[in-house]
């Protein structure tokens, strides 16, 4: 694992060295840039000073109207993928509120069922006392501290990965 992010940090530092230099960048080269940056986990984008220029003019660029994401064609990706929430805790399944408009959020609650008399045994229930038993308990779904996401396939194994990152700096 170690050398898998040595070999991504180096290559990293290389492409970005290249890419450096006086020419100026086209939106192909800005992709594969911020790609390989975002792509980048041990250290993330944020440690690797050759990533801040064009991660910097990314976020900068996502605050314009009309913005796209650069892509890489090279890298066999296109823009980015984005996903707010994290997973429910073990037991939760995945909900959604309804918003002032009667309109349901996109799956912004975890919710379980539980049973609030359980070991609290004395004698038989009768059918209303077992439904004031279950209840249902619900948390806000956490939220993913990276978000975006990449998916690449690795050309050794065959098999598609997800590189998680975020834009804060």
């Amino acid at each position: 694992m170690f050398a898998k992010a040595k070999s991504v940090t180096v290559l990293v530092a290389v492409f970005l060295t290249t890419a450096a230099l006086p020419t100026p960048a086209s939106g192909s080269e800005w992709g594969c840039e911020v790609l390989l940056c975002a792509s980048s986990s041990n250290p993330s984008w944020r440690g690797v000073p050759a990533c801040h220029p064009p991660m910097a003019r990314l976020i900068s660029a996502m605050k314009k109207p009309g913005f796209n994401w650069p892509t890489c064609p090279e890298g066999g990706t296109g823009s980015p993928g984005y996903e707010r929430y994290a997973e429910c805790p073990e037991g939760y399944q995945v909900r959604s509120r309804r918003d002032g408009d009667g309109f349901p959020r996109k799956g912004d609650l975890c919710i379980k069922t539980v049973n609030i008399c359980q070991g609290n045994a004395h004698g038989l229930y009768n059918s209303d006392r077992q439904r004031r038993c279950i209840q249902s308990v619900s948390i806000s779904r956490p939220l993913r501290l990276e978000p975006y996401f990449f998916d690449i396939k690795n050309d050794t194994s065959g098999k598609t990965e997800r590189h998680w990152f975020g834009l804060h700096k």
